[in-house]
């Protein structure tokens, strides 16, 4: 940290550098080689850093610029900058420290690793260094010796000045600090001041680091760590805490400015920090010190997006001002700190939300170079949890606040990082948001499906339960899996955002793998691994559930968190199959009635290009055949080809699609209901199976869009109503447009006849993973736009698709075929930008080629504006 630019610096282990200023300022410099940054130093106009090197600790010297190197085998040597040149008269300072020891003192030729330099703060040109050994000599730069030794028998880790120059401590392994007095004329100091071990006699880590700073209000804060935890204590007279983290501590400064106000000189009398920055391996941490307690400070950026693992994301565009207000009214438990935001404001405001396994839906403002927290919701208070409080009165022994009060050391959790989840049943499978009515549906890993409103104002009230059997019509299926979450029967107290109104429960409580809100119509519709189900949140009733299982398909009554699947089962499928490709590999010269239609357009193209491969068709008996993998609301021609209305589709892992004719209330012509009489309360939302299409090798379906007589996808839900978006072709022939993981391929409504398609699979030799109907804009032209099909496949590349003739348009490696998770969670807007959660440790961008990364796009007269947001164990990386 740099306190006259107030600009800080972090390394990282691929040899990035990136520096941090006031909210919206950051640079990125990379190495050359991927090695990780150990140090940083900040020189005029420039900044030093060393990779991981032989090299143990640097120091930058105040009063020239020369720039002190200690190495693992005891040397120190003086660089002059900017030349970096060897002062050679320096290098002679170890035999000179080995000559002034004692005899009793020695021990061999060797001093050890160089563990600390550090400048006086008063008497430029002394330096004081520490060897791991335990010894540490106070050695004149100007005089070239060594003007005291401190003897010390303990092993080394860190030392610190006190403010006055005449004391400093050091710390070491034993989780000890010790304090030395300088003094004029004693050229030996053989005993410390004090020696301290903070939490002895109990057995203790080193303490790695530790700062002395000094307050107007007497006393130090000398900071250590402690035990098998990440650590680091703040001692000041009688107050003294041991922050708790989850995760390593890499380096931790102190801020020594008031906000708004910096500290005219870096050295005054007194230090009075105001804050504490720790910088853990997964986040980072501010502590404020001037108030009382020390509580943590909210960072403007690098809020770990991965607090809990990230297990699904959704994004908005064009963000509705008013809903963007409320967002982050709710979310004022995450204020913005820091001062004002220098970066360039967005034409347009976007929204980023993530799902987590602790059962919480964060929402981030993904509008400018830095995701930024607005709003975290939690679901896990709708249910009854293992983790919930008993109801019984506490005994007093089991207060935590009594223990926290007799704990020692007095341990505080700091920070958000929560790898762990009380319950995984409460994982965030699916998310969709009406950015128009402000609804919201959530669904989960025990088949929970929430609907969710938005409110100003906290509210205690029930939620509504409703549950719906997708096996009903179904016999002789035993679920395996994890049983449902209970939802609370008294009512819950929910603050202000958004706050369940519903809550629909699938059984079998297997995972929710697809979701779909029409706001409109009042409708969502959910799909688990056993079907799907329509659900009208209006009215708290349940319109349709189908189930989609085959009769082979035991796996799904399994769970994902079962563990009794059958090893010998999985082992006796897998060699089936590959007799199956066998045996259809050798008999490929015979034409049967399933392979000849779906292979005619390849055998034409045999002797142009040999080397594709043919589609083979998969077995109806395959495991999993009835997950449902997406579901699309649309208003098109289902019946006839002259009345338009409300319908579902589905599209099943299994190649099976189903259309459904739907009957809603105010939307065309309603119907009532046959148990009710004709009032406004009896009328409800019908659902009749119209078509149902069977693709031919059985693929599972990735994504179902209905295109207007124009070609164009249809708006969304309040869009045409409201004059938000041109209104849909209803004149022409409508289409609808099913992607498969091998094909894309387009039909005409309503009689459902193939009018044309492009078979990925035979032509590249990959699976499509994600699909899109995107927007892209003209450069030359601001009023053009063309809408275009981006497809990412398992390989990591893109292919770009003029709708409806799916002409080939452009090809682009985007993301490592390696990188298995990025790819799978890759989430494309609406205007050409592509978001990814990954592990990767770093993001390389160029506009020529692609290095793990994206490159700019090109499509025709459309040229796309990127953005990729890049996840990272260390906080959120994004590129422009």
């Amino acid at each position: 940290f740099d306190p006259k630019l107030q600009l800080m610096a972090i390394g990282t282990k691929s040899g990035a550098i990136k520096v941090y200023g006031a909210p919206g300022v950051e640079f990125t410099g990379l190495h050359k080689d991927t090695t990780a940054v150990t140090q940083i130093h900040f020189l005029p106009g420039q900044v030093s850093s060393m990779l991981a090197t032989r090299v143990t600790v640097l120091l930058l010297l105040r009063s020239c610029d020369l720039l002190c190197i200690g190495t693992e085998g005891g040397g120190v040597y003086f660089l002059e900058l900017p030349r970096l040149s060897l002062k050679d008269s320096q290098t002679l300072l170890q035999d000179q420290v080995t000559q002034s020891l004692p005899d009793d003192y020695r021990c061999g030729k060797s001093l050890g690793p160089v563990e600390s330099l550090q400048e006086h703060p008063q008497q430029s040109g002394k330096i004081l260094i520490g060897y791991s050994r335990g010894l540490v000599v106070l050695w004149d730069l100007s005089a070239r010796h060594a003007e005291q030794l401190f003897l010390g028998k303990q092993q080394l880790e860190s030392l610190v000045w006190e403010r006055s120059g005449n004391l400093f401590v050091s710390s070491h392994n034993d989780g000890g600090y010790s304090v030395w007095a300088v003094t004029n004329g004693n050229t030996y100091n053989h005993q410390p001041v004090s020696s301290t071990i903070p939490y002895g006699p109990f057995p203790c880590k080193a303490i790695n680091k530790i700062l002395w700073r000094t307050t107007q209000t007497g006393g130090g804060m000398p900071r250590a760590s402690y035990g098998d935890r990440h650590c680091l204590t703040i001692q000041q007279d009688k107050d003294h805490v041991t922050l708790d983290f989850t995760s390593r501590v890499i380096d931790f400064f102190t801020l020594c400015f008031i906000p708004n106000v910096v500290c005219s000189l870096p050295f005054t009398e007194y230090d009075d920090p105001s804050a504490l920055v720790v910088l853990l391996e997964e986040e980072l941490v501010v502590i404020d010190l001037q108030t009382p307690g020390w509580p943590t400070l909210p960072t403007p950026y690098l809020a770990p997006l991965h607090s809990s693992a990230i297990t699904c994301s959704f994004h908005i565009s064009s963000v509705p001002p008013k809903l963007w207000e409320r967002l982050v009214n709710a979310g004022r438990s995450w204020p913005i700190c820091g001062g004002k935001n220098l970066a360039p404001q967005p034409k347009q405001q976007e929204l980023l939300l993530t799902g987590h396994e602790d059962g919480t839906v964060r929402f981030w403002d993904a509008s400018g170079v830095a995701l930024t927290p607005l709003y975290k919701l939690s679901t896990a208070n709708v249910f009854h949890t293992d983790c919930d409080p008993s109801d019984d009165p506490q005994d007093p022994s089991d207060d935590p606040d009594m223990q926290q009060e007799e704990e020692w050391p007095p341990f505080r959790k700091v920070g958000c990082f929560d790898p762990y989840s009380d319950d995984p049943r409460l994982g965030i499978q699916k998310i969709s948001l009406c950015k128009y009515s402000n609804k919201l549906v959530v669904a989960g890993t025990a088949g929970q499906v929430i609907v969710l409103g938005l409110s100003d104002e906290r509210s205690d009230h029930l939620v509504d339960v409703s549950v719906v059997d997708l096996l009903q019509d179904r016999e002789g299926f035993t679920w395996k899996g994890h049983d449902r979450l209970e939802p609370r029967l008294k009512p819950a107290p929910f603050p202000p955002g958004f706050q369940p109104l519903v809550l629909v429960q699938c059984l079998p409580p297997a995972s929710v793998t697809a979701v779909a809100l029409h706001a409109e119509w009042n409708l969502i519709s959910f799909g688990t691994s056993h079907g799907f189900g329509l659900f009208d949140y209006h009215r708290r009733n349940a319109v349709l559930a189908r189930c989609t299982l085959h009769p082979n398909d035991s796996l799904a009554m399994e769970g994902p968190l079962s563990r009794v699947k059958s090893l010998k089962k999985s082992l006796r499928q897998s060699f089936r199959r590959i007799r199956k490709s066998r045996v259809s590999g050798k008999k490929r010269t015979i034409t049967t009635p399933t392979s000849k239609e779906a292979n005619a357009a390849l055998a034409e193209q045999e002797d142009v290009a040999p080397v594709q491969r043919r589609i083979e068709p998969r077995s109806a008996d395959d495991s999993l055949s009835g997950v449902v993998r997406c579901l699309c609301f649309a208003d098109t021609f289902l019946r006839d080809g002259t009345h338009h209305g409300p319908t579902l589709w589905a599209g099943t892992n299994s190649g099976s699609v189903y259309a459904y004719a739907l009957e809603v209330p105010g939307v065309g012509s309603g119907r009532v209901c046959e148990r009710g009489g004709a009032g406004e309360s009896s009328v409800c939302v019908e659902a009749v199976l119209g078509k149902e299409i069977q693709l031919m090798h059985r693929a599972p379906v990735v994504s179902i869009s209905v295109l207007d007589g124009r070609g164009k996808p249809l708006p969304d839900p309040y869009e045409a109503s409201q004059d938000l978006a041109i209104a849909p072709d209803m004149t022409n022939a409508h289409s609808v447009l099913i992607a498969s993981e091998e094909q894309l391929k387009v039909f005409s409504l309503p009689k459902v006849s193939a009018k044309t398609k492009f078979k990925l699979t035979a032509h590249e030799g990959c699976r499509v993973r994600k699909v899109a109907l995107v927007v892209f804009g003209s450069t030359a032209q601001e009023d053009y736009s063309e809408h275009t099909l981006v497809c990412l496949t398992n390989l990591g590349d893109m292919h770009l698709f003029n709708i409806p003739a799916l002409r080939p348009q452009v090809r682009y490696d985007c993301i490592r075929k390696e990188d298995i998770s990025g790819i799978a969670s890759c989430v494309f807007t609406k205007n050409g930008q592509g978001e990814e959660n990954t592990p990767n440790q770093a993001l390389k961008v160029t506009t020529r080629q692609s290095r793990a990364g994206w490159v700019r796009l090109k499509a025709h007269l459309t040229q796309i504006k990127q953005k990729i947001f890049y996840t990272c164990p260390t906080g959120i990386q994004s590129c422009r």
